[in-house]
């Protein structure tokens, strides 16, 4: 079966996000939805996955939360399901920058991906990845700046030490990210830093990769998505990239040719770090996770009772 994945996020105000978190969580566990839904005091942020119905339900019950009505929505499919659980978190922030004082309600100027092409090839324009460097590493836009940042916390620090070299010659900034969240909140911050032109890709690298066809477009490789799907391209459709059952992080078929990689254990990145005995409770694990898929049972993410 075909499931639904929506990927959202709503900046607002939310008075009490404690006050969301229950009705919600159960909504989602009613309507078999999985994923993970963030509440914070400044809005929602989160992918989840269903059926096409259980989707609506819970999306129906997101836009009517506080100043959510014209939640924007990113749809695409899945052939399974892409998430092991459903979780409804509390944080101070929905992305996490660490500047508190940005108002993420006042960010920079919205560029439709038909328009985005012709922003970003004009030499006036500088444009700026905003995501972390292995997402960076699986794909980019030609000629965009990596600022080779670990989490996005870091990407203030950055800024603030190259502003004068980045900005040098420029006329404008444009800025994108996977589903437009960080961006969203990373030109609200250079507007912060007196910054006043500045544009960021709407519906992020995902919604260009479904609307631009792959002969107009300006991306190179495949993009990171926090799923099991690990990367998509154009069209949304599945990549070729898995993901290391050790550090989290993505492999390409190049690193799964190498005698450092171990499915379900290590890669190439942190095959050394992991002494043995860690790599032999993953190998129990991972032999376990396939014992019980063989027999058509969820290993990962089931659920007791008792």
């Amino acid at each position: 079966m075909t499931l639904t994945v929506a990927a959202l996020y709503h900046f607002t105000r939310f008075e009490d996000p404690g006050a969301l978190r229950a009705p919600l969580l159960a909504l989602c566990e009613a309507q078999g939805v999985r994923g993970t839904l963030l509440l914070a005091r400044e809005g929602i942020n989160g992918t989840i996955a269903g059926t096409r119905a259980g989707i609506d339900e819970v999306l129906a019950h997101v836009r009517a939360l506080p100043g959510c009505a014209a939640l924007e929505v990113k749809f695409s499919s899945a052939d399974a399901m892409p998430f092991h659980r459903t979780k409804v978190r509390l944080k101070r922030e929905i992305v996490t920058m660490g500047v508190l004082d940005v108002d993420p309600t006042d960010p920079g100027t919205y560029v439709d991906p038909a328009d985005w092409n012709a922003l970003i090839a004009d030499p006036a324009t500088l444009v700026i990845d905003t995501r972390n460097d292995y997402e960076v590493a699986v794909g980019t836009f030609a000629d965009a700046v990596d600022p080779g940042t670990a989490s996005f916390r870091d990407f203030p620090g950055w800024f603030r030490e190259h502003r004068d070299a980045l900005l040098a010659g420029r006329q404008r900034v444009a800025m994108f990210c996977t589903g437009g969240i960080r961006c969203e909140k990373a030109t609200a911050f250079l507007k912060s830093e007196g910054v006043d032109d500045v544009f960021h890709l709407k519906g992020g690298i995902l919604k260009y990769l479904e609307e631009t066809p792959a002969e107009e477009s300006r991306w190179l490789g495949e993009c990171f998505v926090f799923d099991e799907r690990v990367a998509v391209g154009h069209g949304l459709q599945a990549g070729t990239y898995g993901l290391c059952r050790g550090c989290r992080m993505p492999v390409s078929e190049e690193d799964r040719r190498s005698p450092l990689y171990q499915e379900g254990v290590a890669c190439p990145r942190c095959h050394a770090t992991r002494d043995a005995e860690t790599k032999a409770r993953a190998a129990e694990r991972h032999r376990q996770v396939e014992l019980a898929a063989r027999r058509g049972e969820a290993h990962v993410g089931a659920r007791y009772d008792g």
